[in-house]
């Protein structure tokens, strides 16, 4: 189990991103955007760079639902490769079987 302060921080993260997301994709937008003038895209980036450092998308780690481990996660099933191992064993994963030859 991973520590909790870690697993809050990374929740806090995701909340962040996913609520300042739009306004960060708009200013990029504005950013890149060699047509607008250089002034304002200057204005652009010193708002981007107003903005908190946890509400950029990168910031974010892939941790397990489940234990919090931040190592050998599965994305699709947002699951590390142990407790995927363990929900197979215990039958809870249908079709998983455990290999053996």
């Amino acid at each position: 189990m991973a520590k909790l302060s870690a697993i809050n921080k990374n929740n806090k993260r995701i909340k962040l991103s996913n609520k300042l997301y739009k306004k960060r994709r708009m200013l990029k937008k504005v950013i890149m955007d060699k047509k607008i003038s250089f002034e304002d895209r200057f204005k652009a980036q010193q708002k981007l760079a107003q903005l908190p450092r946890n509400s950029a998308k990168v910031r974010v780690r892939n941790r397990c639902q489940i234990t919090g481990r931040p190592h050998g996660v599965y994305r699709k099933l947002k699951i590390s490769r142990i407790a995927l191992r363990q929900l197979g064993l215990e039958g809870k994963i249908p079709g998983m079987v455990k290999s053996s030859w």
